[in-house]
């Protein structure tokens, strides 16, 4: 049994080992990222269950990427080898502090590939939450087909469903993706909309509103990222705001919303309140921003217990 089931894809990803123009770098880091391992992995850091349905190719990167989320604690069972097309790869230029910008080399990837042939019933029955990003239907039809069959087969064993848009819109055009996100919305219980995502998909800024928005379509509840500045979540009674955590200098913000994702997530299997699973959400976030890379600044319990109880204090001492 799993507690989180989450499906899209993962690619290598190369950093420069120096900053500024990627065209002078000579050497790189090789790490993995990809919004829905990042949130199995978080949810792993914290102590809970989490599986990931993917593909990865037969090549060596496939492998060390399946190797390294399965030593993450994450339950790669049906992660499946694809023989016929490459793991995916991407780019993270860091400019200057600040200016991070991002090349994907994703096209006709092994995860593309992924089909409602890989959505296993039995499997997915028995979470107690199906995660979905709006990265996954972008990446090809058969993509947009697995991603409803995981919605029905959610749905069909009123397992609740937490979406994450994630807009990207590089990947599809913005009629498409609007008219997509939204079928989706539709079906889920849960939305974690950034701001930007919300004003993209209703033309509304406002948190309440853009709650309420949501809501009419079907979610029950929703929350609305919006920075530094923290989170709002939006029921049918009401709008509160949670602020965020304080951070001096922010390396990498490349992966912040997974971890809202995860930490809330976290939260609600924990069996905390909404409010306080915002402010766990808050913080793995925030955490996430301070670290280079996707996944390692996701904390484990212990480390996320003292930043939130003295995020500005090195309590190590």
């Amino acid at each position: 049994m799993v507690d989180v089931i989450t499906m899209g894809e993962t690619m290598a990803l190369f950093t420069p080992d120096s900053t500024g123009l990627m065209r002078y770098a000579h050497t790189f880091t090789r790490k993995f990222g990809g919004a829905e391992s990042n949130v199995a992995i978080g949810l792993a850091r914290l102590g809970h269950r989490s599986g990931w349905i993917t593909r990865v190719g037969d090549d060596e990167l496939g492998k060390a990427m399946l190797s390294f989320v399965r030593g993450e604690g994450v339950d790669v069972r049906f992660a499946r080898i694809d023989r016929e097309a490459p793991t995916g790869i991407y780019f993270k230029e860091l400019r200057r502090e600040g200016d991070v910008r991002i090349q994907y080399y994703r096209k006709d990837s092994a995860a593309s590939r992924l089909s409602p042939a890989d959505i296993d019933e039995a499997y997915v029955s028995q979470a107690r939450f199906v995660h979905i990003s709006g990265i996954t239907p972008a990446l090809s039809e058969s993509c947009h087909e697995a991603v409803f069959k995981l919605i029905e087969v959610a749905k069909k064993h009123q397992i609740p469903i937490v979406f994450d848009p994630n807009l990207r819109k590089k990947l599809w055009s913005e009629t498409k993706a609007r008219e997509v996100l939204l079928a989706i919305a539709a079906q889920a219980d849960i939305v974690l909309p950034g701001v930007e995502e919300g004003a993209f998909l209703f033309n509304e800024r406002d948190p309440d509103k853009l709650g309420k928005r949501f809501i009419e379509l079907g979610a029950k509840l929703v929350v609305i990222k919006v920075g530094a500045e923290g989170a709002y979540y939006v029921d049918e009674n009401e709008c509160v705001h949670v602020p965020g955590y304080r951070v001096e200098r922010v390396i990498d913000p490349v992966g912040a919303g997974d971890g809202f994702a995860s930490g809330f997530m976290s939260g609600l299997l924990d069996n905390l309140s909404i409010e306080a699973a915002v402010q766990r959400g808050n913080a793995v976030g925030a955490m996430v921003t301070m670290v280079n890379g996707d996944v390692e600044g996701l904390p484990g319990k212990e480390d996320l217990t003292r930043f939130i109880a003295a995020p500005a204090e090195d309590v190590s001492r």
